[in-house]
């Protein structure tokens, strides 16, 4: 069980000190839960940070199962099973992607004076996350970095089911997940306070100008 996503980031800067000072690592948190995690990596690892955006694809009368994922570059991740066992149609599926992509546009908009955005071709990318319940928008994450040219790829999370970070390692050069507990439930289960992370507070981590006090929920 984490605190919050601050003491969750630094738990996880201690698994990836190995990283620690090396000019060719760059850590890209996943929006929008994944940035104040990936504040507190970045900064224990001397690394910059840039977002990532992702968009998990729900099944339309249950949003919280996700059949998919998608994330820029464009990359798209569809679970065939999911899929066919909750009875998407086809056209469902494209208008759902169609819907998600509009959103990535927003949020790119919404944070690119913010976002440093870094380049990550040839360079060793740390991808941090709050936690993988499916995995799915890891998986795209991944397969972005991939197709931008990423010389490594490290997938780093505190709390992860344990079929999303095999799948995952299948994926990625490395994975760093500190607890894999079984049942999962799902992420949130695993945090005594896991409030939903705003816009500006993904601003807020981005900013080279703004100090953010990632410990303010612990007084």
């Amino acid at each position: 069980m984490f605190r919050d996503r601050a003491e969750a980031g630094r738990l996880l800067a201690r698994e990836l000190h190995a990283y620690k000072g090396d000019k060719n690592v760059v850590v890209l948190g996943l929006a929008r839960g994944g940035i104040p995690v990936a504040r507190v990596v970045a900064d224990a690892l001397g690394a910059p940070l840039d977002v990532l955006l992702v968009r998990k694809l729900g099944v339309p009368d249950q949003p919280e199962l996700g059949f998919g994922a998608i994330a820029e570059g464009p990359v798209r991740v569809i679970d065939r099973l999911t899929v066919r066992g909750s009875q998407v149609t086809p056209e469902a599926v494209e208008e759902i992607v169609a819907r998600e992509q509009l959103q990535i546009a927003m949020q790119r908009r919404i944070y690119q004076a913010f976002s440093p955005a870094l380049g990550v071709r040839n360079r060793v990318v740390i991808l941090v996350d709050d936690g993988l319940a499916t995995g799915l928008t890891m998986m795209a994450a991944v397969r972005s970095i991939h197709q931008q040219g990423g010389q490594r790829i490290v997938v780093a999370v505190p709390v992860g089911s344990r079929t999303a970070c095999k799948a995952l390692r299948r994926e990625a050069d490395e994975v760093v997940c500190l607890s894999s507990p079984e049942p999962f439930y799902s992420v949130g289960t695993w945090y005594e306070d896991f409030s939903q992370t705003t816009d500006r507070e993904v601003q807020e981590a981005l900013s080279p100008s703004a100090i953010l006090n990632l410990s303010r929920r612990e007084e």
